[in-house]
């Protein structure tokens, strides 16, 4: 079932009412650790692709986005926990929107070397597209990482970002 009202307004793209769901769930329910979402396979439709259990790590989590294909994309949340410096825990949900192949298409796009699949180019540009919007339905967002490769969402860049701040560190 799809709800109308999570249509993405900018790129067409519909938001499955299960994101939300799922997305809820590890909010308030910390039901999942974390969740990835990805594009159907018409590119019409942002769906749950898995969850993560409620105890796992950071390093299962990207051990799960190392493994896809080099030339996709994926959406995901993860619930970042942190250890303060006065002994205190912290944590922030994090939007995580992974562009691995896509940023150095972009980077080498007049490169002889280069011949980019236009099908391929198309999913990135949608993705792009689209990733406001499926923030927008994700409420109570902490911080947005960003990652074209590994280390852009390495534990440390990450704890870095989430932890500026009065009392979070």
């Amino acid at each position: 079932v799809i709800d109308a009202g999570c249509l993405s307004q900018s790129s067409g793209i519909v938001v499955n009412d299960e994101v939300i769901q799922r997305y809820n769930e590890l909010k308030t329910g910390r039901k999942y650790k974390y969740v990835f979402f990805k594009m159907n396979d018409d590119l019409t439709e942002i769906v749950v692709e898995k969850t993560g259990p409620e105890h796992a790590t950071y390093e299962e989590f990207i051990n799960e986005l190392k493994a896809v294909a080099i030339d996709d994309c994926r959406y995901a949340v993860f619930d970042f926990e942190w250890d303060t410096s006065d002994g205190g825990k912290r944590q922030k949900i994090c939007f995580y929107a992974w562009y691995f192949a896509f940023m150095l298409w972009v980077f080498f796009a007049h490169s002889p070397l280069q011949v980019p699949d236009t099908a391929k180019l198309k999913k990135k540009m949608v993705y792009a597209a689209s990733k406001d919007n499926l923030r927008k339905k994700l409420v109570g967002l902490g911080a947005e990482i960003q990652g074209t490769d590994l280390s852009e969402v390495s534990y440390e860049t990450v704890l870095d970002k989430v932890s500026k701040g009065a009392g979070n560190q």
